[in-house]
């Protein structure tokens, strides 16, 4: 095994960051794996997705979930297999996912866990492809943005897992697709390899005279993954009765000071727009349809994604800045412990 060890590691929080995570806001810590009771299960955990909400949970304050306790081992999502079973519907050998947080072993009675299907996908696309990202692209596109074929559809955060999945669901249903990203390699990798009209490098210096020209009928709809600046730029290009499905402002998470927020915001007057947030949770009945189109697109080619994965559950707290440094490309993933061969 990957871990080498039959010990359950855990990452528990020590103190709440300020600004970027570091590793000395966690202990890792171990503690024999748990006892089965009748009635549970043991789950090694394998793939443990890292996700920007995550900087969100770290603080005090009230928001769609409670923030993590100091003490308490950190709440990741995360893709297993059984490695025991007192359950009657989890046997040995099944993959599954759910909320197994930042360590190598969880117990689990089945509250929150799905047996994942067999497939030939590997197991590391219910992170990558499938699961909570593809649902919010997904959902946050088609249900709350309610695109129409041969609008223009501006999506910020564009190389991200969510971001690289709407622009090309937004090419599957007929739209201009223009992303913003913040390197000339993700730009390319979004209109050479994923189909994008247009992308725009909002590091370079004219990047709000190439969005201009990327955008000659203005936005219609603009998914926002980033917020700040962006926001602002954004505004500016909308169209009269556009749409803002506001998915993530990732240019906050880390900041020690508020963000300003966008100087013209009073667009949104004068344009009439409509913006509106969301949560992935409030779409769950969507997934059986999401996944079935998913593997359609995935098999004619019109839907493609990209794992980033780091290796070691000793990685998780320095790994997930590479989300607000940039230099992830494609959903961001440790690999906590071998994955089974056939997945």
């Amino acid at each position: 095994m990957m871990n080498g060890h039959r010990v359950n590691r855990q990452w528990r929080l020590k103190s709440r960051p300020v600004g970027l995570i570091k590793s000395s806001d966690f202990d890792l810590g171990t503690e024999p794996i748990p006892e089965l009771k009748e009635g549970h299960f043991l789950i090694r955990n394998i793939y443990l997705s890292l996700d920007p909400a995550m900087r969100g949970w770290l603080v005090d304050r009230p928001s769609y979930v409670p923030p993590v306790q100091i003490g308490a081992v950190m709440r990741g999502f995360g893709v297993g297999v059984v490695e025991k079973s007192n359950h009657p519907n989890f046997a040995v050998g099944d993959k599954v996912q759910g909320m197994f947080g930042w360590q190598e072993y969880m117990a689990s009675n089945g509250e929150g866990v799905t047996k994942l299907p067999q497939s030939t996908f590997p197991l590391s696309a219910n992170l990558g492809l499938f699961g909570l990202v593809g649902l919010t692209a997904y959902a946050g596109l088609l249900e709350i943005g309610q695109p129409k074929e041969g609008e223009t559809l501006l999506v910020s955060g564009a190389a991200g897992s969510v971001g690289s999945l709407v622009g090309q669901i937004g090419k599957i249903k007929g739209l201009h697709v223009v992303g913003i990203a913040g390197t000339r390699e993700k730009c390319d990798w979004l209109v050479k390899d994923l189909g994008f009209d247009a992308a725009v490098n909002y590091k370079e210096g004219d990047y709000k005279q190439q969005l201009k020209a990327a955008c000659p009928k203005g936005v219609d709809l603009y998914f926002e993954n980033v917020g700040g600046e962006i926001l602002e730029v954004a505004l500016s290009r909308m169209n009269n009765f556009g749409r803002v499905v506001v998915c993530g402002l990732i240019s906050q998470y880390n900041a020690t000071a508020p963000v300003p927020g966008p100087s013209n915001f009073a667009a949104v007057i004068s344009k009439r727009l409509k913006i509106q947030g969301f949560l992935a949770f409030d779409h769950a009945a969507k997934m059986k349809e999401m996944v079935s189109n998913f593997i359609e697109w995935h098999a004619l080619g019109k839907l493609k994604y990209r794992v980033d994965i780091v290796r070691g559950l000793e990685a998780a707290p320095t790994a997930i800045n590479k989300l607000f440094d940039g230099s992830n490309h494609g959903k961001l993933i440790v690999q906590i412990s071998d994955a089974p061969t056939a997945s």
